[in-house]
């Protein structure tokens, strides 16, 4: 006997791809595609090329999504076909060959799944995770380094990369803040998931008696901006000074001025960026921060009128949305989704994704 009744699991998931099918109308999809491919072999496209990057980008999101659907079906014939297969040799190898194929199918559907949910205006653009240090000292500093390395960490799982843009590095341990830009499609619909206070419970490396810790960190994340909706900032708004970047020492470390920090004057935003070799760079780089800050405070204040409007009150993201215990017991968990995970050090090297996948589910169940 197997442990798994593969005939009605297999029938079962059919039926998930048959009502993911209809939720993205392929007929639909596939005639938007050839659209989009026709206006792209036209001369006149690349006239336009703030557009043409964002029909382009575009297109490849919907060539991407009809890729995985036809692949997921692909995949489900051949499992069938493996199926029948196991069940006449009947060897332990090739059923565990069946389960691993089993197991990849089942996270390519729920890919696809979550790839539904995430169809927020803002939902398909890349994104700015800013991480700070809470409460608890070099405990909290340190966490706020540990939160910085999973994300990245997560993003090479996913086949992408994060970009450091600006980093505090504590007196102690740690960083007391950082800014991560993740450039790459759907990161602000996933990493938004993200958002909130994190907590961590562990016996202190930093006190001598070994008493256990709490410590807190926040994460922010907002869209990063594109040329068609960047937002105008007269020059009279803004105030730029100049410094040298700082960091734990070494050659890293400028000996120029080549670090920038832009203060917003009518709302007092401050970013900062010190990571790129020029200042015009920094320049460049802490303009694109502080844009998509005051764009994702415009978005704020229209969610705020409709909530006001609407009599909701609710907080959708509250805070300590999650807590990684280290002792006495190692746990990670979701205190909104009640998700968990077992291994904190494999949670730490970036294996998010479930962690995603559950507040990307709750979040479209709260609306």
């Amino acid at each position: 006997m197997y442990p798994v009744d593969y005939p009605a699991e297999m029938l079962r998931l059919r039926e998930h791809l048959a009502s993911i099918e209809e939720a993205l109308n392929l007929p639909v999809l596939e005639r938007e595609i050839t659209e989009l491919e026709a206006q792209a072999l036209s001369p006149e496209f690349w006239e336009a090329p703030s557009l043409a990057k964002i029909l382009s980008s575009k297109l490849s999101r919907l060539r991407v999504t009809l890729a995985a659907v036809k692949s997921a079906n692909s995949q489900l014939n051949d499992l069938y076909l493996f199926y029948e297969l196991a069940a006449m040799e009947d060897e332990p190898s090739t059923w565990t060959e069946l389960s691993l194929q089993w197991i990849k199918l089942h996270r390519d559907v729920e890919s696809l799944r979550i790839s539904i949910l995430l169809s927020g205006e803002y939902d398909s653009r890349g994104a700015l995770m800013t991480i700070r240090a809470g409460a608890g000292g070099d405990d909290a500093t340190d966490f706020a380094q540990m939160l910085m390395r999973m994300y990245l960490r997560y993003a090479e799982q996913q086949g992408h990369s994060g970009k450091v843009l600006d980093i505090s590095f504590a007196e102690g341990a740690g960083i007391k803040s950082a800014v991560v830009e993740m450039d790459y499609p759907y990161a602000f619909g996933k990493l938004s998931a993200e958002n909130g206070t994190h907590r961590l419970v562990r016996m202190s490396p930093f006190n001598a008696a070994g008493k256990r810790q709490t410590s807190f960190a926040a994460v922010e994340v907002v869209p990063l901006i594109e040329t068609s909706d960047a937002v105008e900032i007269p020059d009279s708004e803004i105030r730029i000074d100049v410094f040298r970047s700082s960091g734990p020492g070494g050659q890293s470390v400028n000996t120029t001025d080549s670090a920038v920090r832009i203060t917003h004057l009518p709302t007092g935003i401050v970013v900062s960026c010190q990571n790129e070799k020029s200042q015009l760079q920094n320049k460049q780089a802490a303009m694109r921060v502080l844009q998509s800050k005051l764009l994702e405070k415009k978005r704020h204040e229209e969610d705020a009128k409709l909530k006001k409007i609407s009599g909701d009150v609710r907080a959708s993201w509250g805070e300590q949305m999650r807590s990684y215990v280290l002792a006495p017991y190692q746990m990670v968990k979701d205190l909104r989704t009640n998700y968990e995970e077992n291994n904190p050090q494999a949670v730490f090297d970036g294996a998010i994704e479930g962690f995603i996948s559950a507040g990307i589910s709750w979040r479209a169940a709260q609306k």
